[in-house]
């Protein structure tokens, strides 16, 4: 049974914000608006589960998240967005964070909402306002909050919320077979183009990495099945493999975990403690690192402790998971792949790269034409 897709959260809060609009021009609305996904070009028809005025200007519109086949937290969350018109005279529209979208703490405190959600609502939204008309767009969710306890956002700078992230409007079922081999044959078409891949678990990897000058057309999606994807890589004749991942997600390699869905595998804290503990690490604060929550707050009480002991033991884990994933490839395929890995914190700086990490990053960059 083929795996149904559905959208990205930045898909319902453009449905919702042209609902609003339309109602505050007086529109009799069905039970849908349609409009383009712009990437990719397609025409959707999304359900509106409610629209109403606040006032003479005000209107609010709710949609509900359906992410299709894909274990995704957000599923059938409601999606608000209140639109107000204005005098403003400095942008037609302007978007903002409602309760529940995150801020970037690294990014002045802007609300989460990346480009191409910018990108779908004002191209969206743009035909149904009049010339001399502007608007503020709010997007809310009320989970949101709740929700992004759930995920490493925080990893990426984005507290107090979820994010409008993502490149596309299809959210991909990314649980289901049929997605891995869609990865595989992306992870094969660039094979042939380029001989030094960069794997990124998730989307916000993916932005991190374009945004430090990682040519885009050498970054390839794993999601959580990276074992599979460095014997695919090692299969379509990739010679280089740069890991390029949140500290917290890519430690799980330095254990043997290679598929890193936290349902079906976790030890995250274990190895880092076993890795403290063969760097020599004081027995206090070992334990202290064993009992922590979450990995960044272990990170925090080794960089607190000083003495280097997180560049230690953070470049002991490194080196690990290159050797790790090279004895992985070479044990299911008859290949050799050399692999390095840069890990980045919650700050999205970079916490520690490996010496081949370090090499494979110079040669990912734009200006690098070599292969």
């Amino acid at each position: 049974m083929t795996a149904r897709s559905g959208y990205t959260l930045p898909v319902f809060a453009c449905a919702s914000a042209i609902a609003a609009v339309r109602h505050l021009h007086g529109e009799i609305l069905g039970n849908t608006v349609l409009f383009n996904l712009i990437e990719p070009p397609q025409i959707v028809e999304i359900p509106i589960e409610q629209v109403a005025k606040i006032s003479s200007n005000q209107a609010l519109a709710i949609t509900r998240s359906d992410p299709g086949d894909n274990l995704d937290i957000t599923k059938n969350t409601p999606i608000w967005a209140l639109v107000e018109i204005t005098e403003n005279t400095e942008s037609q529209i302007i978007l903002k964070g409602g309760e529940g979208i995150g801020i970037q703490i690294n990014n002045e405190g802007k609300a989460a909402i990346y480009s191409y959600a910018q990108r779908l609502l004002y191209e969206n939204l743009r035909p149904f306002l009049k010339a001399d008309e502007s608007i503020t767009v709010t997007i809310i969710l009320p989970e949101g909050k709740n929700l992004a306890e759930r995920t490493s956002n925080a990893a990426f700078g984005v507290v107090e919320g979820l994010s409008l992230l993502g490149t596309r409007g299809i959210s991909e079922p990314l649980s289901a077979p049929e997605q891995l081999d869609a990865y595989q044959e992306e992870l094969s078409q660039k094979a042939s183009q380029f001989e030094t891949l960069v794997f990124c678990v998730g989307e916000n990897g993916r932005d991190l990495a374009q945004k430090m000058g990682i040519n885009p057309a050498k970054i390839v999606k794993t999601a959580n099945w990276i074992g599979p994807m460095l014997v695919t890589a090692a299969l379509s004749g990739v010679k280089e493999i740069l890991l390029f991942g949140y500290h917290g997600k890519l430690i799980k390699l330095a254990g043997g975990i290679f598929h890193t869905h936290h349902h079906l595998a976790d030890g995250r804290l274990e190895i880092l403690t076993a890795h403290c503990a063969n760097v020599g690490l004081p027995t206090p604060i070992l334990q202290k690192v064993f009992e922590s929550a979450t990995t960044e707050i272990a990170l925090k009480l080794l960089r607190e402790a000083g003495n280097n002991w997180a560049e230690k033991v953070y470049g002991a884990i490194a080196s690990t998971i290159d050797l790790r994933c090279q004895d992985y490839i070479r044990k299911h395929a008859p290949y050799t792949v050399e692999v390095g890995s840069v890990l980045f914190d919650r700050d999205r700086s970079i916490l520690i790269s490996s010496q081949k990490g370090m090499i494979f990053l110079s040669k990912v960059s734009p200006k690098t034409d070599d292969n």
